[in-house]
C-alpha cells in the first residue's frame, strides 16, 4: 500500500511507440487549428463560383470581410439560408458552413424572386 505511484500509473500513455508526445501534441494543435480556421472562411459552392464567373463578379478583400461579418450577424440570429443584398449584387448562403450557394449581379436581380432562405441581410 505505501508503494510510490507514478503519473504514468494514473495517467496511462495512448501515444504510440514511434511517436514523441511533441509530435501528438503538435498534431492535435494543427487539426484544432484547422477547425478554427474553417468556421472562419467564406467558402463558394461550384455552382456559386460558376455564376460568379459567368456574371463577370469580383469580390475584393474589403467585400469578403463585409460579407463574413454578415454571416456572422444571420448566425447570432440563428439563420440557416440566409440572402445578402449588396449595392450590386445578391449572394445566397449557407450560414452553418459559412458557403456562398449562389451569386446574382445587379441586373439579374431585377425581377427575381429568392426561395429557400429564411433571413435577409443588408450589407452597406
Amino acid at each position: 500500500m505505501n508503494d510510490p505511484i507514478r503519473v504514468g500509473q494514473l495517467y496511462p500513455s495512448k501515444i504510440p511507440p514511434n511517436v514523441s508526445r511533441n509530435q501528438t501534441t503538435k498534431a492535435a494543435g494543427a487539426d484544432a487549428f484547422q477547425s478554427v480556421l474553417d468556421e472562419q472562411l467564406l467558402k463558394f459552392s461550384g455552382h456559386a463560383s460558376k455564376r460568379l464567373e459567368q456574371r463577370g463578379i469580383q469580390l475584393n478583400s474589403e467585400q469578403l470581410r463585409k460579407i463574413g461579418n454578415a454571416i456572422d450577424q444571420a448566425a447570432a440570429k440563428g439563420s440557416k439560408e440566409s440572402l445578402l443584398l449588396m449595392k450590386d449584387m445578391a449572394l445566397i448562403v449557407n450560414v452553418k458552413n459559412r458557403t456562398v450557394v449562389t451569386a446574382v449581379d445587379e441586373k439579374s436581380m431585377k425581377n427575381n424572386v429568392f426561395t429557400q432562405i429564411d433571413s435577409a441581410v443588408i450589407v452597406s
